[in-house]
Order: C-alpha cells, then sequence, then structure tokens
C-alpha cells in the first residue's frame, strides 16, 4: 500500500539511519529533528538573493519556460512556501503553485503564536508519550528560529494563566517550569508566578472574586498573513518561480516500463487569465493542507484520506478588553477546549481550538461559537466589564490539518506532528504540523525528495536565513521613516512591523497629504494606519483581488470587517490604476470582497443583529424620548429620515459630511433598503444597541451629538450669545 509505504520511508528519515543519496562526490552532514544524521551533495554555487522581486508575469513565463524543474511544490501557505525556500537556497530549480492567493487558507486564520504547544507538553508527560515530547522540543527551537528570521513580523508574548484554585497553583507551575526546561537556551524568558494584586496590576479586567494569583510564561506571536508572504517572497528572490492565482488541473504521469508510473509534473490553469499549460518537474510535492487528500487523489483515486480536518473559531474584539502586551490563556475550558484571549494589532483576539468538522472550505462562523466564546470570556472578566455582543469586530474560523488515522474520530487527542509520504508514482506529500514548525516540515520534505529522487542539491540552509524586510530592519527604523519622510509616527511604526526595512520603499510612493502634518501617508480609514500607498506596494507583492488587500497585504478585514468594507472603493480605485481595471473588472471586484467579508469575516453574524424582525424591547420613557430625537431630523413627520433630512440637520449645527459617507452611515440601519430610515428602523437600532447587541453605529452617535448640540445652542441666552439690543 502507498500509505505504508509512505510511513516506512518517513521513519527511515527519521529512525537512526544515515540517509545517503548516491552517485554524489560531495556531500555535508547535519542532524535532522530526531538526531538522525543526513548526508546530502554540496551545491555546486550557492544561489544568490535577487535585489529586485520579479514580477508576476515574469513568474508565469519562468513556469512556462524553464524547462524541467527539480522541485514544483503545490500550495503556498507557510509549508508550501516554506518547501520552495528550503529547496531554492539549496540550489535546486524550483516552482510553486497556488491556486488562491499566498496564505489564503489556514496560514492566515491561525491563533498568531508561534508556540511549541503547552497542552502537548502535558499531554506528553501524562501518558509518557516520548514522540509528543520531541515535537513540543522541536517546536520550541523552531520557535527562536521564526522570531529571529523575522524580528519586525513576529515578537516574544507573555501569556497568563489565571489561577482559582489554590491546587491549580502548584501543578500549573512545576508545568510551566517544565515547558522553560524543555525549551533549554531557546527559552524566551523565565515564567513566574504572580500574587493576586500584581495579577490584577498587570491585567485590570481580571475578574477578580476567588483569584487566588497567576502565572506567566512567555511563547511568541506573529503577523501570520505576512510572514507567510514573506516566505514567498524570499523564495522569489532566490530564483523560486512562484505563482499565486494558478490552480493544478491534474498531475502528470510518464511511464517508466513493466506498467508503472511516475508524476512528472502538473497541468496548471492561469485563473485571472484562464490560460492552460504544463509545468514538468522531477518531484511534485504536495503541501496543500486540508486539501492534502484531494491532490493525492489526484494521483490515486483509492488511497485512504491522511488529514482530519478540525476547526478553530476566532472573534475579534476593541483592544481595551485585554492589556496591550499580555495575553491570557485557560488550558481547560467547560468543553475542554483551551481558549485564548490575546492583545493583537491593537486589538484583542479571542478564540478556541480543536473543534472537529467535516470540511476542508472554511466554515462559516456561526453565532453559536460566537456566543460560546463570548461566555468564557465573561468568566474571565470582572464584573465591570461589559462584554456585548456589539463589540465583535470580525469573526472567523480557520481549519487545521491534523494528521490521524482515517478511522479516528477524536481530533484532540491527536498531535500537530507532521508526516512525509511518498505514493508509488512518486508524489511526495507533507501533512500536519503547526505553523511554528514549517522550516523543520519543509526541512525534512526536500530531504526525502532528495533521497527519493536523487536529486542533486546541498544542505538544508534555512537555519538563521532572514525572510523579507528582516536583514536590515532595528526596532528605531520607524523614527527614520518620520524624520526621512514625514509619516505619523503610528503608521511609520506600523510600516516597520508590516515591511521591515522594505518600509522605506513604501514611503516612498506615499502620497502627499497637502497638510502640514502628516506630510505623506493618507489612511484608507481614519482608525487605523494603513496607506494607500501599501495597496500600491502590495500589487508588486503579487496581490491581485481587493480580498487580497485587506484581509492578507494589510489585515484590515480581520480587524474590522465595517472598516474593510468602508476602505474598498478606493482599495478598488487604486488597483484598478495598477492592474487596469475597466468598470466591470472593479464592480465585480468589489461585490467579491464584500461576499468575502459577509460570509467568511462574521459581517452577516454581525449584521443579522439588527433584522427586520428584530424585537423593541424599550422601556416607555425611551421610546419617548428616542421618538423625539427621530422628529428632530424628521421634521416633515413623513414617518423616515433621508441623507437630505441629516444634511439640513448638520447644516444647522456648522458640520459639513459628504454625501457618500452619509449614505454609508444611513445604509447600516436601512434594514429593508430602500434609501430612508424608518422610525421602527430606528427604535430596533436603539433597543439591540441597549442590549450589547450593537455598538459603534455612526448614525446613533450622529443623531444624539446633533440633538446635545441643538439643545446647547437654544439655552444659550440672549444677552450672552452676541446679539439682541
Amino acid at each position: 500500500m502507498a500509505f505504508q509505504k509512505a510511513v516506512k520511508g518517513t521513519a527511515l528519515i527519521g529512525g537512526g539511519a544515515i540517509a545517503t543519496v548516491f552517485g554524489l562526490s560531495q556531500f555535508s552532514q547535519y542532524r535532522n529533528k530526531h538526531g538522525a544524521l543526513v548526508q546530502v551533495q554540496a551545491a555546486e554555487g550557492a544561489p544568490v538573493r535577487k535585489e529586485h522581486l520579479p514580477t508576476r508575469e515574469q513568474q508565469l513565463q519562468a513556469l512556462q519556460s524553464s524547462g524541467e524543474f527539480d522541485v514544483l511544490v503545490i500550495g503556498g501557505g507557510a509549508t508550501g512556501c516554506g518547501c520552495a525556500l528550503d529547496a531554492a537556497t539549496r540550489g535546486l530549480k524550483t516552482a510553486l503553485l497556488e491556486r488562491d492567493d499566498f496564505s489564503s487558507g489556514t496560514s492566515s486564520r491561525s491563533t498568531k503564536l508561534i508556540h511549541g504547544g503547552v497542552r502537548y507538553l502535558q499531554k506528553a508527560i501524562m501518558k509518557l508519550d516520548f514522540e509528543q515530547y520531541r515535537m513540543v522540543k522541536e517546536a520550541l527551537e523552531e520557535r527562536a528560529h521564526l522570531l529571529q528570521s523575522a524580528p519586525h513580523l513576529s515578537a516574544p508574548l507573555p501569556i497568563m494563566l489565571p489561577i482559582y484554585k489554590w491546587w491549580q497553583l502548584p501543578y500549573y507551575w512545576v508545568g510551566i517550569k517544565l515547558y522553560d526546561l524543555v525549551a533549554g537556551s531557546q527559552c524566551l524568558k523565565s515564567s513566574y508566578v504572580l500574587t493576586k494584586a500584581r495579577a490584577l496590576e498587570l491585567f485590570p479586567m481580571l475578574r477578580r472574586d476567588e483569584l487566588v494569583g497567576a502565572i506567566v510564561y512567555y511563547d511568541g506571536q506573529h503577523n501570520d498573513a505576512r510572514m507567510n508572504l514573506a516566505i514567498a517572497l524570499t523564495a522569489a528572490r532566490y530564483g523560486a518561480a512562484t505563482a499565486n492565482y494558478t490552480e493544478v488541473r491534474h498531475l502528470l504521469k510518464a511511464d517508466t516500463g513493466g506498467g508503472r508510473q511516475r508524476v512528472c509534473g502538473v497541468r496548471c490553469r492561469d485563473v485571472l487569465i484562464g490560460k492552460e499549460f504544463d509545468v514538468r518537474a522531477k518531484c511534485v510535492i504536495n503541501a496543500t493542507g486540508p486539501f492534502t487528500d484531494s491532490v493525492r487523489k489526484m494521483d490515486d483515486q483509492e488511497v485512504p484520506n491522511i488529514c482530519q480536518p478540525s476547526a478553530g473559531v476566532h472573534i475579534v474584539m476593541p483592544g481595551y478588553y485585554s492589556p496591550d502586551n499580555m495575553g491570557l490563556l485557560d488550558p481547560a475550558t467547560s468543553d475542554g477546549r483551551v481558549i485564548f484571549f490575546l492583545p493583537w494589532e491593537k486589538m484583542t483576539i479571542a478564540g478556541t481550538t480543536d473543534s472537529p468538522t467535516d470540511v476542508t472550505s472554511h466554515p462559516i462562523p456561526t453565532e453559536e461559537d460566537i456566543n460560546f466564546i463570548l461566555s468564557e470570556v465573561r468568566n474571565y472578566l470582572g464584573a465591570d466589564v461589559e462584554v456585548r455582543r456589539g463589540d465583535v469586530l470580525a469573526a472567523w474560523s480557520g481549519i487545521r490539518p491534523l494528521v490521524t488515522n482515517p478511522d479516528s474520530k477524536d481530533t484532540q487527542s491527536i498531535s500537530r506532528n507532521h508526516v512525509v509520504t511518498i505514493s508509488d508514482s512518486g508524489l511526495v506529500t507533507i501533512a500536519g504540523g503547526k505553523w511554528t514548525t514549517y522550516r523543520a516540515m519543509a526541512r525534512d520534505t526536500i530531504d526525502a525528495a532528495i533521497r527519493e529522487h536523487n536529486l542533486k542539491a546541498g544542505s538544508c540552509q534555512t537555519m538563521g536565513l532572514q525572510l523579507e524586510g528582516a536583514q536590515d530592519w532595528s526596532p528605531t527604523l520607524y523614527i527614520r521613516l518620520v524624520q526621512d519622510y514625514g509619516l505619523e509616527s503610528e503608521v511609520a511604526q506600523h510600516l516597520a512591523s508590516t515591511y521591515g526595512d522594505k518600509a522605506f520603499e513604501v514611503a516612498k510612493i506615499a502620497q502627499v497629504t497637502g497638510k502640514r502634518w502628516p506630510i505623506v501617508g493618507k489612511r484608507l480609514v481614519s482608525e487605523f494606519p494603513y496607506i494607500e500607498a501599501e495597496v500600491v506596494y502590495a500589487v508588486k507583492e503579487y496581490a491581485r483581488t481587493a480580498v487580497d488587500i485587506i484581509s492578507r497585504r494589510t489585515r484590515l478585514a480581520f480587524l474590522n470587517v465595517q472598516a474593510a468594507e468602508e476602505a474598498l472603493p478606493r482599495v478598488v480605485d487604486i488597483m484598478a490604476k495598477e492592474l487596469n481595471w475597466c468598470e466591470q473588472k472593479k464592480k465585480e471586484q468589489l461585490e467579491t470582497a464584500k461576499t468575502f467579508l459577509y460570509y467568511e469575516m462574521g459581517y452577516k453574524v454581525k449584521t443579522d443583529q439588527l433584522t427586520d424582525r428584530s424585537e423593541i424591547s424599550l422601556a416607555p420613557s425611551d421610546i419617548e424620548r428616542y421618538k423625539k430625537r427621530f422628529h428632530m431630523f424628521d421634521k416633515d413627520k413623513k414617518g423616515f429620515i433621508t441623507i437630505l433630512d441629516v444634511q439640513r440637520v448638520l447644516q444647522s449645527i456648522s458640520v459639513q459630511m459628504d454625501e457618500n459617507t452619509l449614505h454609508e452611515i444611513l445604509n447600516e440601519v436601512d434594514l429593508n433598503k430602500n434609501g430612508q430610515v424608518e422610525l421602527n428602523e430606528f427604535l430596533q437600532l436603539m433597543s439591540a444597541i441597549q442590549k450589547g447587541r450593537v455598538s459603534g453605529s455612526r448614525l446613533a452617535v450622529l443623531m444624539k451629538s446633533a440633538e446635545e448640540n441643538l439643545r446647547r445652542r437654544q439655552a444659550i441666552p440672549v444677552d450672552r450669545s452676541g446679539g439682541g439690543l
């Protein structure tokens, strides 16, 4: 069986035997993850890192005109891009194909943590499972590498475990100290115990009742989609022909005699223009995450599944729900899952892990998912912190491709260790694993490919290799951006932490604002530091759709779906200019991006909080108060208000607002989409706000502000108004 052969082959790599590449004259050696000595040929000439990044069109041309590649990787997630980078830096002629965008799947929907796996260590100790222990140790080593390889995109993060029972204090303390011990010299910072008072000082939102103390340990955190992109761009600079929006239609096979066939390439299609072409390669690697078995079945329809999907739901809330630099983790929630509560990009991420699913596409987060997370959050925050449903700014679900026996149903009992399999036809598959260990997974995969296909290659070069933007980055780089280009400090810090030393290239193309300060850098939306120049630069980073911009080049869709929707028209206009889109293409991009926000980023469940069937549960006095506020705008007693009504009131208090913005504000509340807000719709809005189901309604804030402004004007006596005789 192909599966049995694959497992046997994997054991050979990590079982202590020397994996030798025969027929070669010069060799280098290193220890793999299990301590086995791997022997590979030294490269004839070390690959050179290109100064200029090839365009997507140049990459597609290279795929079609470069003849046979040594390695062709299918999948542009962290593992696939890691394989391409590993192969390219060994001197192998490398190609990579991704049917969507780089990091469009699981790799952009993670917890944002770079970690060894505290709970896996717990299982390793409780079950005396040496394999789990070895996986944690490797992950901790890779954690240190990932933090070093892209320091602009990652940083250590202290994480608090609140303790509410005295017996838990020594239990968790021993476990966390073992975590430090396993990390050894790669330990980020030593864990420590906090008293109740000190825990509340560092995490003032924490529930005080019955709090005994807390334990703080350190893991890493990163911008996952940008990290994935940095790996892809680095691979491209080392000569890999990488192309997003290029899907594999089927595998190509060649007869080798005796009725046997070997995989020798793929038939692929440029999704953007529909052109199909063949790419030939000595070795094809399947690194498609949740879609692993789909590609394996292209090779052999009868092959058993080895991938068991597991879903994790995440929500984003305002930054005031957590301290700026302190996360919180509960390793044992009411249903046995882990819940985390982490600061990220000046917001707060809350989420769960390991919920079994039968789908490989990313499921839509449900109201039940969101309410479960909110209920767990309420358990850990003080009574004075009102956890409101309306404060959920974005929600998404990510699929974790765990490796399992086809008959297994319990995903929680499975570690995220990876498996490299090789089919009878030579298709190399890398499955399982986790974000933190992408480099080790890539190393093991390329080692297996070299051995299976007798490729001439050097040893692994990625340990210590700095990724795109890291080479000349420093923590104070943003100061130069402020001083040299006149950027806002917040924008400069964002550019430095997103692009590293490439931030200067973004700053150079930033538009003049026409203001005294900042001199350059027009924001896409006022409350986030993303600027218009990033859209232009993103096209150079292979962005080809509006979704690429709002979700992966910037992280706007993951931080606030409404802000992302507001930015969309400007994003599309800029991309249209860069990519020569017609009006029809612009319209299609807008609709596709809105659909993405609506279904995949939680906009649907957010808007469902206010529907035409929403119950109005207001006290009679509140109803009268809100009716009076409404009639200040509806002077003609029509029963509804329009943009003209709002403009009239704003002009009376000397406030200017453009018509497009007013249209967006009313559209948020206009449930039947008839261009007007009726009294019943307004009362439904105010009822939802009181219940905490809706927050941040611009119309509600605008009408309240206008009402207060008008009252103040009416209350000013004539003798103090500067008028009268």
